[in-house]
């Protein structure tokens, strides 16, 4: 399918890039994960219907829906900006419409990432180089602290990733690369072009 018809099947409106930069360099500008490459991600990678996701800088909510429709795990957007906020919600609304979805299935919360309170059953954790890589340790620190006090399995899924971010993760002494899906096609003369998922050493 092209990216409108998902948008179609999901009944939501998630296509549209964000027009200009954040006034602060700490933080990217929108740009949703393609389908395309969140299909082939999914063929490779299951989630489970008892995994809770976070997607840190959720723009609109594609990943939240995309999931949620496949897998129909819990998912929780992270999103500063009002603006985009209130498309995920506008989302929400029309995607009920289409999908019966139980109570707090599918979420948003408008806050700064390194400010979202990790649920403690929070064990799956997303990001789409949405900003530094000095928030992003400072989220990652928010994630291990939660764990030390609910222990559980944990995975980073990142997409196009900074080599700011593999670094710290692989020079981390609690991280291990668990997979990597290197995206074919369109995609595959772009290195960046890749999810790697990272898990806690056992």
């Amino acid at each position: 399918m092209k990216v409108h018809d998902y948008d179609t099947v999901l009944n939501i409106k998630t296509g549209e890039r964000q027009i200009g930069f954040h006034r602060s360099f700490h933080y990217h500008r929108y740009e949703p994960t393609p389908y395309a490459a969140l299909e082939e991600l999914f063929q490779q990678y299951e989630l489970k219907s008892s995994d809770q996701v976070v997607d840190f800088g959720c723009g609109k909510g594609r990943l939240n829906f995309f999931i949620h429709y496949l897998f129909q795990s819990i998912v929780v957007g992270v999103e500063m900006n009002d603006t985009f906020v209130e498309d995920s919600m506008k989302n929400l609304s029309t995607y009920r419409e289409k999908v019966n979805i139980k109570t707090g299935s599918i979420s948003f919360r408008h806050c700064l990432a390194e400010d979202y309170d990790i649920h403690p059953k929070d064990n799956r954790f997303y990001f789409f180089n949405p900003f530094s890589v000095q928030i992003f340790m400072k989220v990652i620190n928010n994630i291990l602290l939660s764990v030390e006090s609910y222990p559980r399995d944990i995975e980073i899924i990142l997409y196009y990733s900074s080599d700011d971010y593999v670094h710290y993760l692989e020079d981390h002494p609690l991280f291990q690369l668990r997979k990597e899906v290197s995206l074919t096609g369109e995609f595959e003369q772009n290195e960046y072009e890749r999810f790697l998922i990272y898990g806690l050493m056992y």
